[in-house]
């Protein structure tokens, strides 16, 4: 999967994941009075809003990306119905060519992780039948428990030939109080580095490992040395857009040819409708506003890239 993800980033020269992170404030009135016309103000209604903008975004912007993140609470939030959707937009997803990265964010102990691994990227056995539960390409995945709570994950990437991006360093304010801590005079993110490169080495695509990492944009300083340590792996950037990463902070996440991470706006795309830039748009048109706003970032990100070469 790793071989498939880079091949797209290149021909379509947007190393770009858009974050699918919904909440059911960011959807336009009219798909939320239509929603509720039909199931009511109830969990069905919530859940079949957020299908319904999702997916007009998805048809607006398919052609000019490789991936797709949705963030599995924005839809665990509404129950059942929004785990429905869930699956429902990572398929709808892969059908339009999208790989699709589930931001699940899981980590446990062995036996735990082992079922949200299956149940992710692998297949659960039911009888003399296994099926695929949620079925991404890829998911997100907390090591902070250890290796026990890693390996079930490998194991299935392995054997599906799927992938992971690993919590190195996150973009999140607060990120510092655990992950900067000193153990024997290093920080805890760059000793977490050093492992997700032994990881990686262990499961190599053709230029690049299964065994990915997150590190967040808002670290610009962090990402160079970050990168050295994990050569094979492709880094899963966060935090451009509204958490305040720019194009210029990108720059030591990549290698000089332009590959090796991929970066991810959510807010700043899903809800571009809303801000001055995009404004004429209205929220009539507000996938087409998400379409201006990737386009926009897409000429961002290929701008710095091609200065640095």
């Amino acid at each position: 999967m790793i071989n498939r993800l880079v091949e797209k980033i290149k021909k379509m020269n947007a190393p770009i994941v858009v974050g699918l992170d919904p909440m059911l404030s960011y959807v336009p009135e009219q798909i939320q009075k239509k929603a509720f016309t039909e199931f009511g103000e109830t969990l069905e209604g919530a859940a079949e809003a957020i299908w319904q903008f999702n997916k007009a975004i998805v048809d607006a912007i398919y052609d000019l990306i490789p991936a797709v993140k949705p963030q599995i609470a924005m839809y665990e939030q509404f129950g059942v119905p929004g785990m429905t959707a869930y699956e429902k937009i990572v398929t709808y997803c892969q059908e339009k060519g999208l790989i699709v990265i589930g931001d699940i964010k899981r980590g446990d102990i062995a036996s735990t992780s082992e079922a949200y691994a299956v149940g992710h990227l692998g297949r659960v056995r039911v009888g003399s039948r296994n099926y695929a539960g949620f079925h991404e390409d890829f998911v997100t995945i907390n090591p902070y428990l250890g290796s026990d709570g890693v390996n079930p994950f490998l194991k299935v990437c392995r054997e599906e030939k799927k992938g992971i991006f690993i919590l190195v360093k996150t973009s999140n304010p607060s990120s510092g109080e655990f992950q900067d801590c000193l153990v024997n005079r290093r920080p805890l993110y760059e000793l977490v580095g050093e492992k997700v490169a032994r990881w990686s080495e262990e499961m190599m695509g053709d230029n690049y490992s299964y065994v990915g990492a997150v590190v967040g944009a808002t670290y610009p300083q962090i990402s160079m040395m970050l990168r050295k340590i994990m050569p094979k792996s492709y880094i899963l950037v966060p935090g451009y857009g509204a958490q305040g990463g720019k194009g210029k902070d990108l720059v030591n996440f990549f290698n000089k040819d332009g590959l090796g991470a991929i970066v991810n706006s959510s807010r700043g795309i899903l809800t571009a409708y809303r801000q001055e830039q995009y404004g004429a748009f209205g929220p009539e048109h507000f996938a087409q506003a998400s379409r201006q706003a990737i386009l926009d970032m897409v000429s961002d990100i290929r701008g710095v890239l091609e200065v640095t070469k």
